[in-house]
């Protein structure tokens, strides 16, 4: 399949800038896919589409505040750095820009002088790898101190609240991207979801920086996908088993919370506790293992995130869907609106 045949128009304004509030009032555009109908409703309504049969998977990574500035120690020449994944304790592959700045040997320092990196080599990708040194026992409290959110490029807005950028129960420290299906969940919702006796499993993968690099071949099928951590722990496993056994339906919340329940379906036959690396690429064709529902958002055109979509419904009606929500003018992207496909 072409890269061209998941495009979409989309105009500049319906990209969605700032968040709703309250988180469940954005709207919701939801797919059933048995009858080819869509319902146009709102976040909250989610419960009219649960049973007390149903599990609903989240995702519980946590985006860190990854980005840095800071200066090159000798030269005060300004810098950025944006950290991707922790190779060892205090090595992490890194993004700097300007890249030129970032010569292996290379020593930088953030936060006016709390934190210290020195570029230890450069990697086929571009990207760098950094040893920090810092007083305490992890780095984590530091980024917390001086780091910025990594908002995606298609956000232009200051977000004045970072908390805005996280799901409400988000826990594992790892992401340098939200799970933004998750987004529009408030507390009190997930409480309502509860009640109702639908069951709540969580599952971790912390989200790359590849989440938004554009797929570049013609022919999606030479595109390699970016690899991302993940974890599934025996009891979300047990009830996704258990769901099943009592003829329910597993719903994941996100293409991240999808990626890595078919990851652990496809890698060990089985859904059961894994801890691994995943770089699956789920397009048309793919055949689904795991999950009968799927709630997220509006996707890019010719991203990744929008072939998963097509895979799990019809790469042509998902289209003509994208086409109906520009028509009915939804939000789209990170802050935008939510689609529940059923």
């Amino acid at each position: 399949m072409k890269k061209e045949d998941f495009y979409y128009d989309l105009p500049k304004e319906y990209i969605a800038q700032t968040p709703i509030e309250p988180r469940d009032h954005s709207r919701m555009l939801v797919v059933h896919r048995s009858q080819d109908r869509i319902e146009h409703r709102h976040f909250y309504d989610i419960l009219d589409y649960l049973t007390d049969k149903d599990c609903l998977i989240l995702n519980d990574t946590r985006v860190l505040p990854a980005r840095l500035y800071g200066i090159k120690e000798g030269t005060g020449a300004r810098v950025e750095f944006l950290l991707l994944n922790q190779k060892e304790k205090d090595v992490w592959e890194v993004i700097t820009g300007p890249g030129k700045r970032a010569k292996e040997g290379t020593k930088f320092t953030f936060g006016d002088g709390i934190l210290h990196a020195e570029v230890l080599s450069v990697l086929e990708n571009g990207n760098r790898l950094a040893k920090f040194t810092y007083e305490g026992d992890t780095i984590f409290p530091v980024l917390e101190k001086i780091g910025e959110m990594p908002l995606p490029h298609y956000i232009s807005k200051k977000l004045e609240n970072g908390e805005r950028y996280q799901t409400v129960y988000s826990k594992e420290l790892g992401s340098a991207a939200a799970p933004t299906a998750g987004l529009h969940f408030t507390p009190e919702l997930l409480q309502k979801i509860r009640d109702k006796g639908v069951k709540i499993g969580f599952v971790t993968l912390h989200v790359g920086i590849g989440t938004f690099r554009p797929v570049k071949a013609e022919n999606i099928e030479d595109h390699h996908m970016h690899s991302e951590h993940y974890h599934l722990p025996k009891e979300t496993a047990d009830l996704i088993n258990q769901t099943k056994a009592n003829g329910g339906r597993v719903i994941a919340v996100g293409t991240t919370s999808c990626r890595t329940l078919e990851s652990v379906a496809t890698y060990c036959g089985e859904i059961r506790e894994a801890d691994d690396w995943t770089s699956i690429f789920i397009y048309p064709g793919y055949k689904f293992k795991c999950i009968d529902g799927l709630l997220t958002n509006f996707h890019l055109p010719e991203s990744t995130l929008i072939m998963l979509v097509s895979a799990f419904y019809d790469r042509e009606k998902v289209l003509e869907i994208y086409k109906t929500a520009v028509q009915e003018k939804y939000r789209f992207f990170s802050f935008g609106d939510a689609m529940l496909i059923l």
